[in-house]
């Protein structure tokens, strides 16, 4: 089995981040395409490479610019471009937003008007997880 490229992985898990913002399915998705929901499913998965025609048009479905899918892709050669590469540890935010837990905790979380409150669900989570070196309280 071919291992996916990380760009085409990452490009496919902003695609499925994008789409389940939106609140569509992978067959609405497809649908506006002229795709199945299983040709979705393998550009989400980074398993199927998207042409640039294709993520032209996906990203006028989606209605965000091409560049979208590429905002904090990982770089084919890092050492060409000092100092613009995200630190590896950032990779993980990107994957867990990519998620459908993710997006509903950021969008959940986000919809909190109190800062108390926030900051009190935070401290919750931290406290859940058990991380003793997560960040503290910056106010």
């Amino acid at each position: 089995m071919k291992i996916p490229n990380p760009i085409d992985k990452h490009v496919g898990s902003r695609v499925r981040m994008r789409r389940v913002l939106l609140g569509l399915s992978q067959e609405k998705l497809g649908e506006a395409l002229g795709l199945t929901f299983q040709q979705v499913q393998k550009y989400e998965k980074g398993t199927n490479r998207i042409g640039a025609s294709r993520l032209q048009q996906i990203s006028k479905t989606l209605q965000v610019p091409p560049s979208f899918f590429f905002e904090g892709a990982p770089l084919a050669d890092s050492a060409l471009t000092p100092g613009f590469s995200e630190p590896v540890s950032s990779a993980y935010v990107v994957d867990f937003l990519s998620t459908v837990e993710g997006i509903q905790l950021n969008k959940a979380f986000a919809s909190i008007k109190d800062a108390k409150v926030r900051r009190r669900v935070l401290d919750l989570v931290i406290a859940l997880a058990g991380a003793e070196d997560a960040p503290q309280s910056i106010d």
